[in-house]
């Protein structure tokens, strides 16, 4: 039996038949332990919270968390917790400002891409480059595409402020974590559109002639209808792991836990 406070999945992209088509492979970190969780898809899991919480950012005990998975003062103060987190054109980065101006730099003041990606629909989002695909990955996008690069965090949010008015901008889960299979060229197709939206001050970062990503995670298979575990209410789940995409786990009855809304909970994994 492992045990630790939960923090997002790791995920790791397992090259294909090329650079960009490939396989997610899962590992749980729970303290000094780490599981393979590829190879528990399609045998028995069980997930049980203890009753312990610590912040995700400076290991305080709570009983309370706010965000997802941050004490009262971090969520208050800490970098991670910051508006432009969530609203990347607030970003005051580049101009040397933020919570904490040396987190900023080395997270915020970098090189970011704007993409264009399909979970159950095609949405727009930002990453930071050296978070390609993990990021793509944390949301269970089954194809991506770069369609912009820009220097700072702030111009990324820019153009995808432009983009909101033609794509989503948000994951829904449900869509998501049903089976989709789209077209190979379902980005590329909707990519002149959103290069035709921007403004044109911001033309100059576009990216026209990007290659697509393709995804594919561990499943075993999907159910036909899901239902969203929180483990403040259902501290133990357990049965068959059918699949994992994006941050959830699921399991053959179709309850589902996403792993990184319950960062900071003290779990036991057996």
């Amino acid at each position: 039996m492992h045990t630790g406070p939960l923090r997002k999945l790791s995920a790791t992209f397992v090259q294909g038949s090329s650079p960009r088509d490939g396989e997610v492979r899962y590992t749980m970190r729970l303290g000094a332990d780490t599981t393979d969780l590829n190879t528990r898809v399609g045998a028995a899991l069980t997930v049980r919270a203890t009753g312990a919480r610590t912040c995700v950012v400076c290991g305080r005990s709570v009983t309370k968390f706010f965000g997802q998975g941050f004490c009262f003062p971090c969520f208050r103060d800490a970098p991670e917790a910051s508006e432009c987190i969530v609203r990347p054109e607030l970003c005051r980065a580049h101009l040397g400002e933020g919570r904490d101006p040396a987190w900023e730099r080395e997270h915020h003041d970098q090189e970011h891409i704007v993409y264009l990606s399909f979970t159950g629909g095609v949405k727009v989002g930002v990453t930071r480059s050296t978070q390609v695909p993990v990021r793509w990955i944390d949301q269970g996008a089954v194809r991506a595409l770069p369609i912009a690069r820009t220097p700072h965090r702030q111009l990324a949010g820019l153009i995808e402020v432009a983009l909101k008015k033609v794509f989503a901008d948000r994951t829904d889960w449900r869509a998501m974590l049903r089976p989709v299979n789209p077209p190979p060229d379902v980005l590329s197709a909707a990519r002149p559109g959103a290069l035709a939206a921007l403004p044109e001050a911001l033309t100059p970062y576009a990216l026209a002639e990007e290659e697509g990503w393709t995804l594919a995670y561990p499943v075993d298979h999907l159910p036909p209808k899901v239902k969203s575990i929180n483990l403040d209410k259902e501290p133990e789940v357990s049965g068959t792991l059918a699949a994992i995409k994006g941050q959830y786990l699921i399991w053959a009855d179709g309850r589902v836990l996403n792993v990184r809304n319950h960062s900071g909970f003290h779990i036991e994994l057996g």
